[in-house]
């Protein structure tokens, strides 16, 4: 391999460690010019760090030590940076990142392991471009041997403020996604290009941290030695290279341009849905603080910006004017180091306050307390909060109740639900009661500052309503109202009267909220009086199949909620008819038994429309996510009594694997308008009963539609059938 035609400072903080002298020997034989440079040197003045390419810092011992000898160094390292260098830092040296100014959290897993298992980095979908693995067509990259005793650092339960993931940790053929090894940070202004005023030609500096799997000695294996020798050549060649040539994408971005980008990124994935709300790369889950705020919908979500995984929550954020095209904004909250939402952002809500200032009240998570927390804005776009300083709000209640203590918290204890009623504020977090079951915790106030403990508005049983409630809601419609829980399992669903004085809620009617992949809904009401729900849709593939696709999760569509007749209605919002593009109209079908009739739709991004009626012993099929073959092919099952969604054949390569997905549809007929995109499937049967599910066709072009009747005639009235389009203008394709 021919050296690399750049000058290295070789950094150090002391005598050099024999992991540290093999590593620069390695260096000496990849590039022309490299010299150890102390850092005691740097801050001193005695050397400038102007007169290299590029700065390396390799350290296998702890960093505390000589902490203050980096951060001594921080001006001339940001100096260097600013000119369009860039600094790499591998092992230990990755927690420097806070000393040397580059970003403002440090990793918060330190120190030696000894993997049973060959390991090594698993690349970031949205990074498999990146120039850092040039030469790496697979994005398993396995550098280290096993049973080979190494140093690390690495951010696992905490995140980079600033700084891209580049990769995870892969160990054997499992992959540890948490385990965030890989990074990427620009830093600093430089100068703009004069051939180009765009800012993305800056010759701002870079940072590459590789916290784990690059050590020097442990490497006996060739293959994994060579593997990890390219890897860090190629870091070494684009920091010490011509900074314009280095990628300035960001799968964190804060503008409409950022967020195109990545949008752009993924755009080519068949199975991600067009309409539907998803994040633009990474994790959601929970929809949290809905609100529509001076005309605009707001939706936060729970957000993990750091990669398709459950961990490191932030607040994402999407705006709408219409409830149909959708705006990505900038991560609304991110946890504080130092603050009680240290371990993750939680769910929570939106209000409005006494003075209409836009305030959330959130769950906080440090250690293994779940922490009630408040943020104002005064920001019109609602894009930046300020959290209040005297976070936590409030500590779990002591004595009244035996809260549900489990290995992960010292007590079940989260999710925010808070209204106003005349001149007192109303508070409701989900729980779990010690060998009874989930609960919903009533506080009142008289501002959103101030609570007292007022008791359980309803506590279900272990058995029948599950261990935890989380996410609770109260909805009011008049003479009833509904409080809707989500128990790990699924979202059930009260109907009654609450009294907020016992407390206590007479239940009425109880049922589910939705018979498939549906979780944690939230809702808002609106301007005109209407009550919308959005719910969580998670995945049905596994963490490898997320973390090779990019991106996990989404929200359904907006539902509109009422109780007509005792009983809950649920519709989907009546803006969602402006997405209807072409028009694929059958009118009415009549199916002999045995007959099929294909619809001209296409695209995996449709609604249909229709009421059927099955003649005994019959059933309809309604065939979704076709391949030309039919050998993929999703089936929806109507007999009469119950919808069935059959996914055994979904997907060639098996995913998912699970059972059938089952409704109640009473009546004697069936009217269902259904909502398919990408990956999800949305059912609405006789503006009662939802049933969602996902299903992750393997060819492109499985997305043929059909109707079958089997056993029976089939009686098909008022067909109607649209393309959908985009709710992100970069997700067309």
């Amino acid at each position: 391999m021919d050296e690399l035609p750049v000058r290295v400072a070789f950094l150090h903080a002391d005598e050099l460690t024999d992991e540290q002298r093999a590593a620069r020997e390695w260096c000496e034989r990849t590039v022309e010019s490299v010299e150890s440079v102390a850092l005691a040197e740097v801050s001193s003045g005695d050397r400038s760090l102007s007169r290299f390419d590029a700065a390396w810092w390799h350290r296998d011992d702890p960093l505390d030590s000589v902490r203050e000898d980096a951060a001594a160094c921080a001006d001339a390292v940001r100096a260097f940076l600013d000119s369009g260098n860039g600094l790499c830092l591998t092992l230990r040296a990755l927690s420097a990142v806070v000393p040397f100014g580059v970003d403002s959290v440090a990793p918060d897993a330190v120190g030696v392991e000894t993997p049973a298992e060959p390991s090594g980095l698993i690349k970031k979908r949205t990074f498999d471009d990146h120039p850092l693995f040039e030469g790496f067509p697979l994005r398993e990259l396995h550098t280290q041997p096993a049973e080979a005793t190494r140093p690390f650092a690495r951010y696992e339960q905490s995140l980079p403020a600033s700084g891209d993931v580049l990769a995870a940790t892969i160990r054997g053929e499992e992959f540890h996604v948490a385990q965030k090894a890989a990074f990427a940070w620009r830093v600093g202004e430089g100068d703009v290009d004069e051939r180009s005023s765009s800012a993305r030609q800056t010759r701002s500096g870079d940072v590459y941290g590789i916290g784990s799997e690059v050590t020097f000695l442990s490497t006996t294996d060739f293959e994994a030695a060579d593997a990890q020798r390219r890897l860090l050549r190629n870091a070494l060649a684009l920091l010490g290279g011509d900074a314009r040539r280095r990628p300035r994408f960001t799968d964190r971005p804060d503008d409409a341009e950022g967020f195109d980008a990545v949008r752009a990124e993924l755009a080519d994935d068949h199975r991600r849905p067009r309409y539907h709300l998803a994040p633009p790369a990474g994790w959601l889950n929970d929809p949290n603080g809905i609100l529509q705020y001076e005309g605009t919908y707001h939706v936060f979500y729970q957000y993990n910006p750091g990669g398709p995984f459950h961990g490191t929550i932030h607040w994402g954020h999407a705006t709408s004017d219409d409830l149909v095209h959708w705006e990505d904004r900038p991560v609304a909250l991110a946890p504080d180091p130092d603050g009680p939402d240290r371990d993750g952002v939680w769910s929570g809500c939106a209000v409005l306050d006494d003075d209409g200032t836009p305030t959330l009240v959130y769950t906080g998570g440090r250690g293994r307390d779940q922490l009630p927390c408040l943020a104002t804005t005064d920001d019109p776009t609602l894009d930046t909060w300020e959290k209040h300083g005297d976070n936590p709000l409030l500590s779990a209640p002591d004595g009244d109740i035996d809260l549900l203590e489990t290995d992960d918290w010292r007590a079940e204890f989260r999710d925010h639900n808070v209204w106003r009623e005349g001149d007192t504020w109303y508070h409701l977090i989900g729980a779990g009661v010690a060998d009874t079951g989930g609960a919903a915790l009533l506080y009142r106030g008289p501002n959103l500052r101030e609570w007292e403990y007022v008791g359980p508005l309803l506590v279900g049983d272990w058995e029948g309503h599950g261990v935890v409630w989380e996410c609770p809601e109260l909805l009011d419609f008049g003479d009833r109202q509904v409080l809707h829980v989500s128990n790990y399992s699924h979202v059930e669903y009260f109907v009654g009267t609450a009294s907020l004085d016992d407390p206590s809620f007479d239940v009425e009617h109880r049922g589910r909220l939705d018979y498939g992949d549906y979780y944690a809904p939230q809702s808002t009401r609106t301007d005109d009086g209407r009550v919308l729900a959005w719910g969580w849709t998670p995945e049905a593939r596994d963490v490898e199949a997320q973390w090779h696709a990019g991106w996990s999760g989404m929200l359904t569509v907006p539902r509109e909620l009422s109780v007509e007749g005792g009983r809950l209605r649920q519709r989907p919002a009546r803006e969602l008819t402006a997405l209807r593009g072409r028009r694929a109209a059958e009118g009415d079908v009549s199916l002999a038994a045995a007959e099929s009739r294909t619809l001209d739709v296409s695209g995996n991004a449709y609604e249909l429309a229709f009421d059927a009626r099955v003649g005994s012993e019959a059933t309809l099929e309604l065939g979704l996510f076709e391949s030309p073959a039919r050998n993929e092919r999703t089936v929806v099952r109507y007999d009469g009594d119950e919808l069935a969604v059959d996914r055994s054949k979904s997907a060639l390569d098996g995913v998912p694997d699970t059972e059938e997905q089952r409704m109640p549809v009473g009546g004697d007929s069936l009217s269902l308008r259904a909502f398919v995109d990408g990956s999800v499937l949305e059912l609405f049967a006789n503006e009662r009963r939802c049933l969602t599910s996902r299903a992750y066709p393997t060819r492109a072009d499985a997305d043929g539609v059909s109707l079958s009747a089997r056993g029976g005639p089939v009686r098909i009235t008022g067909l109607d059938a649209w393309e959908l389009d985009a709710a992100f203008e970069a997700r067309e394709r």
